[in-house]
């Protein structure tokens, strides 16, 4: 599979929980995981990305076997109404990957742990030679809040994080082109810490892989706003820009329609 990051792209988030902290994400019947998918074609999305398993901080556990019903479920969908767009998977766990890519093909894997919560993710990885994105967390999303202090600045400590996550992968056989980062914001970060990241962004950007930033509708935008989820699409999209300006090749968004608007805007800005 071959993603064209030549220009940015708009990935759209699908739900398929009940518990994802933006309630107008949530998609847990094929009746509504139908309807998402054709507003995010229509809207003009570039990739979907398929979560069975939600990440929110305080999240449930989900056993692997209804993570896996979700996703299928999902994949299934957006394989019968777009069989060319590229499918992301958002899952730490090997075993889930696995059955979807035997299953259904090559597909993106989006690990929010880089591969620290599942030690089989690299070889798999590796062995399929899918793209991965590694994302940069600290704990569990059950644990994660509680993990919020960094020795240095974030943005040092997040960029040497990827340096040795990044060479790990290389170790382990994934193709270097096949790589791409994302900062992960709101995950062990306060508010405060994820806007110093933000600033920060282009860093990340210099080392020379694709940034995918997801910060969409997430608590630094509406708690600082003083407004809620639902009322915080005006901030996600301020802040998709700046992470736009900075490099980032990948806005992974609930708003897709908005965000494809954004990527034309800051196309036309920069040419």
């Amino acid at each position: 599979m071959e993603i064209d990051l030549s220009t940015p792209r708009v990935m759209a988030i699908l739900n398929v929980t009940p518990d994802s902290f933006y309630a107008g994400s949530r998609t847990p019947d094929a009746a509504a995981i139908e309807t998402r998918v054709r507003e995010a074609l229509e809207a003009g999305a570039s990739l979907i990305d398929v979560g069975g398993y939600s990440s929110r901080p305080g999240a449930d556990e989900v056993s692997p076997e209804e993570e896996w019903r979700r996703v299928s479920l999902g994949v299934e969908t957006v394989r019968r109404m777009a069989p060319e767009l590229p499918v992301s998977v958002d899952t730490f766990r090997s075993g889930v990957a696995r059955r979807t890519i035997e299953r259904f093909g090559a597909v993106i894997v989006n690990d929010i742990s880089a591969g620290e919560l599942d030690p089989e993710m690299f070889a798999l990885v590796a062995e399929s030679g899918v793209p991965y994105v590694a994302m940069h967390m600290k704990g569990t999303p059950q644990t994660m809040q509680s993990q919020t202090d960094y020795r240095r600045d974030i943005t040092t400590e997040v960029v040497d994080y990827f340096r040795r996550r990044v060479d790990a992968m290389l170790a382990a056989g994934i193709r270097r082109e096949r790589i791409i980062l994302d900062p992960g914001f709101g995950f062990a970060k306060t508010a405060e810490q994820n806007f110093e990241l933000l600033a920060g962004l282009h860093r990340l950007c210099g080392l020379g892989f694709p940034v995918l930033a997801g910060l969409s509708r997430k608590s630094m935008i509406y708690r600082t706003l003083g407004c809620t989820p639902a009322e915080s699409l005006a901030g996600s999209v301020a802040l998709g820009w700046e992470c736009l300006r900075q490099g980032a090749r990948i806005l992974r968004v609930h708003d897709v329609r908005e965000a494809v608007d954004t990527v034309k805007l800051f196309n036309a800005y920069r040419s």
